[in-house]
């Protein structure tokens, strides 16, 4: 597959990389030479450099015969303009362009993006996306990391493994003996900074962070086995009132369940403009390291807080602050994968990450064939891969004791006929089950290769 990524950055780079590492034809655009050169030097693809939305800069790009475009420049304006150009000129099938600007995301607009309009096929927002993961956090306090799967009847769980774990030096093949009806299958483990796919005999350690995939209705017995308690979150304070901080709370006023929200926002026509959009919410102008605000905002009695400025920093010292002043759980927006080892000393329980958010976005949107999810996990170093069994697929008609998975890959949940099925050897793996399987990133092309994923999706 041919395909041009117009923008360089932290999310350009990483579809790069993804598509690079899977034989690709990938040329990226940037205005920024160094950017370009740090792609170029780094990946196995073409670089040019220019404006993205030129249609001599896109013709050098080698747009006459792309199968696809990915728009992700800082620009809304760019992103869509390049789109334009790509169809009009070019004849591009597949578009798919970074939208922020909230105006441009309004159901009311959808129109907008027909192909006899503005011709874009997929639409990623990220603050959406964060906003999104965001609520997941907060609706599994006790993990680090979470994400649905499978029609929303899996979770997978990112749990830290503690001195008190009951299941601590425990093979992994015993757990399905000590806990048969449980379905969940560790799929992932971080040690000392390296993540891996566990063997049967592997053990889990204090101080491991476990990639746990599990049915929904089994999360609360799951995170008690791996020796956390699930508490229900009432009181949430967001520090940020910006497009994501202002989604969250929106969302928090929908729910059923009534949770009460604060939000404290620095600026104040953001805080403003956060206050004329709420109706329960409280809003609070003023900077949310200050002591005394965070006081009058009753961080002390609140289940959660919910750090999501524009500054990573900013967030990481709220977060710290807001739990020493009696908060039980600390989520921070982080876009520097550089300061994630810092969170488990500094007691913050959850982080998100932007950057990883939209990259499983885009890549839900270009895996070949019947993918139906994508999230990346880590700082782009393994993938969940959602996807239903076709005919042609190697493991059609198999049993999961048979099918040679690679050293890095696991299978975490098999759907059949709606409801999930237990992972055991005797398992087979028909045509139309849906699964979902983990995949260190060396190893997805040939997982796509077992789902016979590489046919043309056009």
């Amino acid at each position: 597959m041919k395909v041009i990524i117009c923008g360089a950055g932290q999310v350009g780079w990483q579809i790069a990389r993804h598509l690079a590492s899977e034989r690709n034809d990938v040329t990226v655009v940037d205005t920024n030479p160094d950017l370009v050169r740090r792609a170029t030097d780094t990946l196995d693809v073409r670089g040019i450099t220019g404006h993205a939305s030129y249609p001599d800069i896109l013709e050098r790009a080698g747009a006459r015969d792309a199968d696809m475009i990915i728009a992700a420049t800082h620009s809304d304006e760019v992103n869509m303009v390049t789109c334009q150009v790509a169809h009009s000129v070019f004849a591009i099938q597949r578009k798919i362009a970074r939208l922020r600007a909230q105006s441009y995301l309004d159901v009311i607009y959808s129109d907008l993006y027909r192909r006899d309009h503005m011709p874009i096929d997929v639409v990623i927002s990220p603050e959406k996306e964060v906003a999104e993961a965001a609520l997941q956090r907060l609706a599994a306090p006790a993990a680090f990391d979470t994400e649905s799967f499978l029609k929303d009847s899996a979770q997978l769980l990112g749990i830290h493994i503690e001195e008190d774990c009951p299941v601590i030096n425990t093979p992994l093949r015993q757990l399905s003996d000590l806990f048969s009806t449980l379905k969940a299958v560790v799929v992932g483990i971080r040690r000392k900074g390296r993540l891996f796919a566990p063997g049967a005999g592997d053990q889990l350690y204090p101080g491991d962070a476990a990639y746990v995939f599990t049915e929904t209705g089994d999360t609360a017995r799951t995170l008690e086995i791996f020796g956390k308690t699930q508490s229900k979150q009432e009181r949430v304070v967001i520090i940020g009132g910006g497009n994501v901080g202002l989604a969250v709370a929106r969302r928090l006023e929908a729910r059923a369940d009534r949770i009460r929200a604060r939000v404290i926002e620095k600026n104040r026509d953001i805080a403003e403009r956060a206050a004329d959009a709420l109706e329960r919410t409280i809003v609070l102008h003023g900077d949310g390291l200050d002591a005394a605000l965070l006081d009058e905002a009753n961080i002390g009695g609140a289940d959660a807080v919910l750090a999501v400025t524009d500054d990573d920093k900013t967030n990481l010292l709220v977060a710290v602050r807001a739990k020493s002043l009696g908060c039980k759980m600390a989520i921070c927006l982080s876009n520097d994968p550089t300061l994630v080892p810092l969170m488990e000393p500094l007691d913050i329980d959850a982080y998100i990450n932007p950057r990883a958010t939209t990259v499983s976005s885009i890549l839900r949107h270009i895996r070949h064939g019947r993918v139906r999810q994508v999230y990346s996990i880590g700082d782009a170093e393994a993938e969940i891969i959602e996807a239903q069994v076709l005919t042609t697929s190697p493991i059609a008609g198999q049993h999961v004791r048979d099918i040679d998975f690679p050293e890095g890959v696991l299978l975490g949940g098999v759907m059949k006929d709606g409801k999930m099925a237990k992972i055991k050897g005797d398992l087979r793996i028909e045509e139309g089950d849906i699964v979902a399987i983990f995949a260190l990133a060396d190893d997805v092309a040939e997982v796509e290769r077992l789902l016979q994923v590489s046919i043309d999706f056009f």
